[in-house]
């Protein structure tokens, strides 16, 4: 990025502080901060309001809740048919895109690089990209089509992915369908709103969370494909799910039979405290209610059937229209905050450097020569990550069909090493469903 194009964004979004200590840092520096902030979607700032003291509330309020029908295995079980011919027409006439959120990386499962490149075999080698390839090529071969996959990595992986993939040949995959592009980044903000360094030379950033899909998508240019292949329904899901069926004829083509906007893979909860987030009416259009945001009154709320009126989670496994995204998209999706535990530049007492406190010696680097800058490494949540959420594009979209799954044969995601949602669980329920480990 050029220096006046970066200043120009610092100060229409009120960065001025961080301007002042950009002047401070010597070009060596500023040219390592400028490349980095090549990857910021400064768009995320645009119209945030400054904190006020003691503010500590969401930027997105929510409205009223209420429950949602959802297509159950049990109201579709004599549509299957149906449904997918839809489906697999929609595939052959190349309708039909699926996108990989794999930004994250693996380290709570033990490894350093991406979380797609962990091996979860036991008597062989089998990786998490494999099941997920491998569950693609189901459907190519069903459908007899091939069709395009669009994976968002990170600045921390995207490398490490593309030549992982390469040198397993795509576990099959056409190479020429898939397509890399790396996943925006956001800028983390103090308790006063203001960016800050994380490093000598180095901006604070994170991820702009898993509704910054698409964005991300068009500034990488790559919508072109999208758009140039007159794809009209992008299959969107994380990466962590094994079991899970993408671009499933069945699913797709019950969205597209129902003249839905938007589709939402989701399951029977295993209890109302389960940690994932429910479908749910949200002052009467589809949207998802947050597993943390759940009440014991919505808990507790019960259909007149009987049963728990937000019994269906969702998995992460989206079909959203394309053109209907496009709209959505082009007039922004709400930001959130997220207060987390963020490194900063600072001193020993704990302060955040936010520039030279008066005559000092600088070095090579352009940082002040004082024994006490380091990068601190805080106790409890200090600065806003922003982020951008699927659930907004949900609830932005014209509609959504919930479409139940068997939770037992879609369902298996690896978020630990041990436990809940670990790697021991995705492999018992992998060899229920026959697959040799």
């Amino acid at each position: 990025m050029k220096r006046e194009d970066f200043f120009e964004l610092l100060h229409c979004n009120g960065q001025y502080r961080f301007a002042d200590l950009f002047e401070t840092i010597d070009e060596k520096t500023q040219a390592s901060i400028l490349a980095q902030a090549d990857l910021i979607d400064f768009d995320m700032l645009e119209g945030l309001p400054r904190p006020t003291e003691g503010e500590e509330e969401s930027l997105v309020s929510r409205g009223k809740i209420t429950p949602i029908r959802t297509l159950t295995i049990a109201d579709y079980a004599g549509d299957v048919d149906k449904y997918r011919k839809v489906g697999i027409d929609a595939l052959k006439k190349g309708k039909v895109a699926a996108l990989m959120l794999s930004g994250g990386m693996g380290t709570r499962l033990g490894t350093k690089g991406a979380k797609g490149v962990v091996n979860i075999g036991i008597t062989r080698e089998v990786y998490i990209f494999q099941r997920l390839f491998e569950n693609m090529l189901d459907v190519v071969r069903e459908a007899d089509a091939w069709f395009h996959v669009f994976i968002m990595t990170s600045v921390l992986n995207d490398e490490s992915t593309r030549t992982f993939l390469a040198d397993h040949e795509y576990f099959g995959y056409k190479p020429e369908y898939v397509h890399f592009y790396m996943q925006d980044m956001a800028p983390c903000l103090d308790s006063e709103g203001n960016m800050f360094l994380e490093a000598p030379d180095r901006i604070a950033i994170s991820p702009n969370g898993n509704g910054g899909f698409y964005s991300s998508l068009v500034r990488s240019e790559l919508d072109s494909v999208l758009h140039n292949g007159q794809i009209e329904y992008v299959n969107v899901f994380a990466v962590d799910n094994v079991l899970q069926r993408i671009c499933d004829p069945v699913f797709i083509g019950g969205v597209i039979d129902n003249g839905a906007a938007s589709g939402a893979k989701v399951v029977a909860k295993a209890s109302p405290d389960e940690k994932v987030g429910a479908m749910c009416l949200e002052d009467g259009t589809p949207s998802v209610v947050e597993y943390y945001e759940m009440t014991d009154e919505l808990k507790a709320e019960k259909l007149e059937n009987g049963e728990p009126a937000y019994n269906y989670g969702v998995i992460l496994n989206y079909l959203f229209s394309v053109p209907d995204t496009d709209k959505v998209v082009a007039q922004k999706l709400p930001v959130h905050k997220v207060r987390k535990k963020v490194p900063y530049l600072g001193y020993a007492d704990g302060r955040q450097y936010t520039g030279p406190e008066g005559p000092e010696r600088f070095d090579g680097s352009g940082m002040p020569i004082r024994d006490d800058l380091i990068t601190v490494e805080p106790d409890t949540p200090n600065a806003d990550k922003l982020e951008l959420l699927c659930l907004d594009l949900v609830h932005l979209l014209p509609s959504c069909l919930p479409f139940e799954v068997v939770r037992e044969k879609e369902f298996a995601p690896i978020k630990n090493a041990t436990g809940v949602d670990s790697v021991e669980s995705a492999r018992e329920m992998l060899k229920a469903n026959g697959y040799e480990l």
